[in-house]
């Protein structure tokens, strides 16, 4: 072989290879631009470790929300008329829960001023709301089904009580004495919201599949299937109703919109990437909440999103790291980081307004290991409970914490505010605080 034939040889497997540059073989040194609206979305960010603008003073104008625990549709809690002392009122005491750290209570306002909630073992208990006195308490549960204590999930309409478990079954109860209508069961055991439109109620069970059952006798009208993951996640999921659609979340991150009537796909929206789905055990994703036909929620991957709920397009994210429901005021987004930073945002365009680091013993979350739990914003002040039984009164105005007021030794429950009062769960006891 001469040495002209070899440099022509050489040069003819050279120019094959660098002419093809999906072979990986060869990059393009400036490669374009991927017109991809989730490339963003995927990008890898730093959690928020430090204050911004900790000067700016915040104050609120927006007119107080009404009702914000009793069937919201769109679970936006917004801006609540409480400014209370946090003292204890009246308390009712329970068999202890089992495994309470484990799990989300709930407790369930009524339109004929009630309370439900569950005990151990699946029991119900309806309240008086104002004394806290006993009404009637009603267990629907083999003997079998009692061992596995099943967590209970409930909405209301008129006078019918809708609940579906942790163990697959669903029920329709009569509010005024706890008598069940009927009781069937499901493939798969629930745990999410239940959302209630005209006839019909609206629950995601544990393989990602939404269901839409009849209230009158409880026989599905249709369901849809989403993506599951191999392992079921412990995080409850949220839906919302908007403008004829149910919106929700399954626990690989996937925003959902069907239409009400015939469970029909309107939009699907995924926010994880196949990294993060494939560790779906450890998403923790926050309520959605609905608020000017936009979606927001956040999750404890960094990331708080802004989604149009017309047609599920991203219209911004945001670095916040945290698994809390937002709440939105006017054109303010409050979020707490699961670091323990209140954090203000721009709801139309998500730029952070400011940043302050929750402070009380002269130390910050983290060196005492705390988590926050659950959060709303009242009057003049946050009220955040805290893994450790305390909730923390947090001025609006500056950010600074300002009090904190021990409830239980033990994890509480979040709290519901009816009336000007907080309600809440301990292990064995629901409280009632001023």
């Amino acid at each position: 072989m001469n040495k002209h034939f070899f440099s022509l040889l050489v040069f003819i497997i050279l120019s094959n290879c660098s002419l093809d540059t999906k072979t990986g073989i060869w990059k393009d040194p400036l490669p374009k631009k991927k017109n991809n609206a989730l490339e963003n979305v995927f990008k890898k960010t730093k959690i928020i470790s430090k204050e911004l603008n900790s000067n700016i003073k915040i104050k609120l104008k927006d007119t107080f929300s009404k009702n914000s625990f009793f069937n919201n549709q769109s679970n936006n809690i917004g801006y609540i008329n409480y400014d209370g002392s946090l003292d204890k009122l009246a308390h009712f005491k329970f068999s202890k829960i089992d495994n309470y750290d484990f799990i989300e209570k709930e407790i369930h306002f009524t339109s004929d001023n009630s309370i439900i909630f569950s005990e151990n073992k699946g029991g119900i208990i309806k309240l008086n709301k104002t004394e806290l006195k006993r009404l009637w308490k009603k267990n629907h549960y083999s003997k079998n089904e009692k061992k596995m204590d099943p967590n209970l999930f409930f909405s209301s309409f008129g006078e019918s009580l809708v609940v579906a478990d942790s163990i697959s079954n669903y029920y329709l109860v009569n509010l005024k004495n706890g008598d069940l209508i009927w009781k069937k069961n499901n493939s798969s055991p629930f745990n999410s919201q239940i959302k209630i439109f005209k006839d019909r109620f609206f629950v995601v069970d544990l393989e990602n599949v939404l269901r839409c059952y009849s209230i009158k006798n409880g026989n599905e009208i249709w369901n849809f299937k989403s993506e599951s993951s191999y392992i079921n996640s412990q995080n409850k999921l949220s839906l919302i109703i908007h403008e004829n659609k149910i919106i929700f979340i399954n626990s690989l991150g996937d925003i959902t919109a069907l239409n009400l009537n015939n469970g029909r796909l309107l939009w699907q929206t995924p926010t994880q990437t196949n990294s993060i789905i494939e560790d779906a055990f450890s998403l923790k994703n926050s309520e959605l909440v609905l608020n000017n036909k936009n979606i927001y929620f956040s999750n404890n991957k960094n990331q708080l999103f802004s989604i149009n709920s017309k047609n599920g397009i991203i219209n911004w994210k945001q670095f916040i790291n945290s698994g809390l429901r937002p709440t939105i005021i006017g054109n303010l987004i409050f979020a707490i980081s699961e670091e323990g930073f209140l954090i203000i945002l721009d709801s139309s365009n998500g730029n952070i307004i400011r940043i302050t680091e929750l402070i009380f013993d002269n130390k910050n979350f983290t060196n005492l290991k705390l988590k926050p739990k659950s959060f709303f914003v009242g009057k003049n002040n946050i009220y955040l409970n805290v893994n450790d039984g305390r909730i923390l009164k947090i001025k609006i105005s500056d950010g600074k914490a300002s009090e904190k007021v021990k409830i239980d030794s033990n994890k509480i429950s979040q709290s519901y505010v009816f009336n000007k009062n907080i309600y809440l769960l301990k292990e064995n006891a629901l409280l009632k605080l001023n």
